[in-house]
């Protein structure tokens, strides 16, 4: 799918429909140190078997993609609800 650059649609910090700018959400880099992190290796750790299983197979073909959109006037950003896409093109 194709998306424009610029699109007009609702600010929620101007309250006002206003040009904004398109781009493709996309998520950081996880840190290894989160509590939750360290509880899943700790449990993986030493003897006992697998404790999770392996994911052999990838179920769906699609992603839900975001769109990141931030408003020309003052910089808001705000997010659009994922599409389930194969490929989204910013053009």
């Amino acid at each position: 799918m194709k998306a424009p650059k610029t699109i007009k649609t609702f600010c929620p910090k101007c309250k006002k429909h206003t040009e904004q700018t398109v781009s493709l959400y996309k998520a950081g880099r996880t840190s290894d140190l989160r509590q939750s992190n360290r509880k899943h290796e700790e449990k993986k750790k030493g003897y006992g078997g697998q404790k999770y299983p392996f994911q052999r197979n990838k179920a769906k073909t699609t992603r839900k993609l975001s769109l990141k959109l931030q408003c020309k006037e003052c910089g808001y950003t705000s997010q659009r609800d994922g599409i389930r896409l194969k490929k989204l093109e910013v053009m």
